[in-house]
């Protein structure tokens, strides 16, 4: 099908911004998969799960839920030419709602994701004086982020996070009013080959310190015991679901700005295998560095505690950093590749909001950027730029994350595939406009990752419901927590309900299903719902 003329597509009535090129498509995909969690989540995830055995359900996961999952996000959004509520309502249209829900969830996450991304522009100049380098620990949580109480609300608000919360909230809001070419699309096209080139560069210097050698081993060397845990395999598929920004609409929104005449499932396996290699060297990178660690002090790096999250980068790298010959420059390179990385990210969570909301109540994309910047920019330094930011960040990425994504990828399935009827529709509308073609074992994998999401959703539920969080109090979980999962379960039944500015009535999919040797279906008839 992909060698019919684009002409064949039939009107649409509407006009869609798209990506320059494929290449501007793969590297803004790779910008939004490539964060903060590959660089101090894939290494600690590895390293308290088997080790070098851990690559093996890693790899497993890739295959079996990674790829599946990213076709099929990409399929929906190259389809059906829309933000993740549009879309999702031309798939079905009582769906709306599951786009809503991740564009809740990616509101939630732009939030507390930009107070990181503060730190490490903090810490960026702060590497150059090493002004962390007597006591790190103490340095982060007490003269930097003032931390209060833990389990209490303070609006006592940090200087020094305040700062660089704010400058990153207007270089947010800037590039999204630039619009998708000359902000978003320009951001990755300049942000990634950059954090490549410096993240390679902190990587090849990390391997020539003393000890490397003992983190890489401490990393890679298998514990094949470990493969009989289930625990392994669900931190895998976990890994994988996360780090490759699936079920919160990103990469569905981007796939819906490619041309129709687009191939969509190579370019998703550039993104998908060039988001694990990046994994791979943060993985070196940082546990040569431990190894370094491990080797000034004279413990084995078992012995070495933060070797995951925020205290990693944190507390453990500035360290290192304190230790190293040249560490005012290592130290800056690393935290301003967590500053490119997490730009980049937090773009594309931004980029959905605000295109759903263009789509929705048609507007411009810069009044939809300030709109959206302005508001979460206020929420966010109320919430994260105060002595208990960590605390609430902790909370709400622990719901949004572990039980938002997780629900918002069984909810897309469920609409899609099971209520909506679009399997064969999906498949052969990938296969049709790609070079790589898409069997029924596409949808097969597909089901068989929601089962195992299910699986995975119940479990986390029931024991933050049972057993809480890291001891913080009930009230605060219930508030902060559970409010979250209520908050993105209120925006997806309400929003829904208003009224659509733009015209969603004479939008036909192409291929067309006939084309698709489909039978006829309602896309062959006007859409309801439009803005009457």
């Amino acid at each position: 099908m992909s060698d019919q003329p684009e002409a064949a597509a039939p009107h649409t009535h509407e006009k869609r911004e798209h990506w320059s090129g494929q290449t501007a498509f793969i590297l803004a995909a790779i910008g939004s998969a490539v964060g903060l969690g590959n660089i101090w989540r894939f290494p600690g995830e590895a390293y308290d799960n088997g080790g070098g055995a851990f690559m093996i359900p890693y790899v497993v996961a890739l295959l079996t839920a990674g790829i599946p999952i990213l076709f099929l996000e990409n399929a929906i959004g190259h389809r059906f030419r829309g933000s993740s509520p549009l879309a999702m309502r031309r798939v079905h249209r009582r769906a709306e709602g599951v786009g809503w829900f991740h564009v809740a969830i990616c509101f939630v996450i732009g939030l507390y994701y930009t107070a990181v991304i503060a730190w490490a522009l903090s810490y960026f100049f702060f590497s150059f004086t090493l002004a962390y380098k007597d006591d790190p620990a103490g340095f982060f949580t007490g003269e930097y982020l003032q931390l209060g109480e833990a389990g209490t609300v303070s609006l006592s608000f940090v200087p020094h996070v305040l700062i660089p919360l704010a400058a990153i909230w207007i270089i947010t809001i800037v590039v999204l009013a630039l619009g998708l070419h000359n902000g978003v699309e320009r951001l990755n096209v300049i942000g990634i080959p950059l954090l490549v080139a410096t993240f390679g560069i902190l990587v090849v210097r990390a391997l020539t310190l003393p000890g490397a050698a003992d983190g890489i081993d401490a990393l890679f060397t298998p514990d094949f015991s470990a493969l009989t845990d289930p625990n392994v395999w669900i931190a895998a598929y976990g890994q994988i679901f996360f780090s490759l920004s699936l079920a919160y609409g990103v990469m569905l929104t981007y796939a819906s700005y490619r041309r129709r005449r687009s191939n969509i499932t190579s370019p998703g396996l550039v993104i998908a295998f060039g988001n694990s290699s990046f994994e791979v060297l943060a993985g070196i990178g940082v546990f040569a560095t431990v190894g370094f660690l491990a080797h000034q002090q004279d413990v084995p790096v078992a012995e070495l505690d933060g070797l995951a999250g925020p205290i990693l980068s944190f507390v453990t790298f500035p360290a290192v950093i304190a230790q190293m010959p040249g560490g005012p420059l290592f130290g800056a390179l690393f935290f301003g590749s967590l500053v490119v990385a997490g730009l980049t990210s937090l773009i594309s969570v931004m980029q959905t909001i605000s295109a759903a909301l263009q789509d929705k109540f048609g507007l411009h994309p810069r009044g939809s950027a300030v709109a959206v910047g302005v508001v979460s920019a206020v929420l966010s330094i109320i919430g994260f730029g105060t002595t208990t930011g960590l605390y609430l960040l902790d909370v709400v990425d622990q719901w949004s994350n572990q039980l938002g994504i997780v629900a918002g990828a069984i909810a897309m399935i469920a609409a899609a595939l099971w209520f909506g009827g679009r399997s064969r529709e999906l498949q052969r509308h990938l296969s049709a406009v790609s070079t790589l073609k898409l069997g029924t074992w596409w949808l097969v994998l597909v089901n068989a990752v929601s089962v195992l999401l299910i699986y995975m959703f119940a479990t986390k539920a029931v024991s933050l419901a049972r057993d809480g969080y890291e001891g913080y109090p009930t009230s605060y979980l219930a508030i902060f927590g559970w409010g979250t999962a209520a908050f993105l379960l209120a925006a997806a039944l309400v929003m829904p309900w208003l009224r659509w500015r733009r015209d969603i009535v004479h939008f036909r999919p192409w291929p067309t299903r006939q084309q698709l040797g489909l039978p006829p279906g309602r896309d062959d008839a006007p859409v309801e719902g439009s803005a009457s």
